[in-house]
């Protein structure tokens, strides 16, 4: 951009702004000159000139409406917000309703509204329900319902038409990077469950599933995904279209997992199924002592430990993965190497004193 260019303003609500795709996105957005940014958070957040926090009960349509009215300079909604259930069938009243809520709040008052972006996932292929059609592609057919993520897409579908915004759908495998308190951050989850190993002279063994250790698997990570999520919404090519998002390489946890082990100076020993939610539940106090120890910053155990999703990705024994070549014919080309990702969040983790 030349000097003398004026820098043309967007404004980005950012809804689950605390979530580790979020915050990631809220980081990238950050640097870029032409963005202000609001995020809705329930942790809110450190503001700064071009960012800012607000605390919003989405579920609470009354509330949504109160604390969204008057944002009338929002051009982009990129809503990333999730409340998770204990069923899947669950699932689907409370995260439709507060995208409904986003969109009924915003819409009316944001006359330059210009796309809103919605962050799915594999749920959309069936993924967690069992061995799914790999690779994934955004053309292939829906499952049985219920499936909030479809239900979400199909109410921007039949709210768009005639409308001055646009919308784009954004299905990233795995997500990682750093984020605290999030109950799905599988990074965390290793790194955590690799220092306590470590702690007690344990090897590093893989938790899961026999078959999980030698499937096919992907991960997206959380910095590429924010690139990706700011293109889509901001190419008119990526107008009202999906888009998986990935890193770009495969992996399988037996070659991936001794070097894991080696970056936390580990041995490892033959997979044994376990379940990280109850043999972890325990360690809390250890945790603590651990804090206390190497001088660790201080971290509430249930910040940090995400075992049940970490469960849920272990127990996967079959093929996860998706065709991410339509973003790349549509023009995103970033990649990134998943051994080098994990590598540089528990790097990351170190430095900010969450691991020893």
């Amino acid at each position: 951009m030349k000097p003398d260019q004026p820098i043309t303003r967007h404004t980005a609500l950012v809804i689950g702004a605390g979530g580790v795709i979020g915050s990631n996105l809220i980081d990238y957005l950050t640097t870029l000159p032409e963005w202000n940014v609001i995020g809705v958070s329930r942790r809110g957040g450190q503001n700064s000139p071009r960012l800012r926090y607000i605390s919003v009960d989405l579920l609470n349509g009354a509330d949504t409406q109160a604390k969204l009215s008057p944002l009338t300079t929002v051009t982009h909604i990129f809503y990333a917000a999730y409340q998770d259930r204990p069923t899947w069938s669950e699932l689907v009243q409370p995260n439709l309703a507060m995208l409904v809520n986003v969109v009924n709040a915003v819409e009316p008052i944001a006359p330059n509204l210009q796309h809103i972006s919605l962050m799915q996932g594999y749920k959309v292929y069936g993924a967690h329900l069992g061995p799914f059609k790999t690779p994934a592609r955004e053309t292939d057919a829906h499952h049985m319902p219920p499936e909030f993520n479809v239900d979400q897409q199909q109410f921007l579908e039949r709210r768009q038409p005639g409308r001055g915004w646009t919308w784009s759908a954004l299905r990233p495998s795995v997500v990682c990077g750093f984020a605290l308190g999030n109950p799905m951050n599988l990074a965390m989850v290793i790194g955590i469950y690799a220092s306590i190993s470590k702690e007690l002279g344990l090897p590093l063994r893989f938790p899961g599933k026999p078959g999980a250790y030698h499937s096919l698997l992907e991960m997206t990570d959380a910095a590429l995904l924010a690139r990706a999520t700011v293109w889509a919404a901001t190419d008119p090519r990526c107008a009202n279209q999906a888009f998986n998002i990935t890193n770009g390489d495969l992996f399988r946890w037996n070659e991936l997992w001794p070097k894991i082990a080696a970056f936390f100076e580990l041995e490892t020993a033959p997979p044994l199924p376990l379940s990280l939610a109850s043999v972890m539940a325990d360690k809390e106090s250890l945790w603590k002592s651990m804090i206390e120890k190497y001088g660790l910053m201080e971290t509430s155990y249930d910040d940090v430990s995400s075992w049940a999703f970490g469960d849920f990705v272990f127990s996967w024994d079959y093929d996860f993965f998706a065709d991410g070549s339509k973003a790349r014919r549509f023009g995103f080309h970033d990649f990134v190497e998943t051994e080098s990702m994990f590598m540089d969040i528990f790097a990351n983790l170190r430095e900010r004193r969450i691991i020893p």
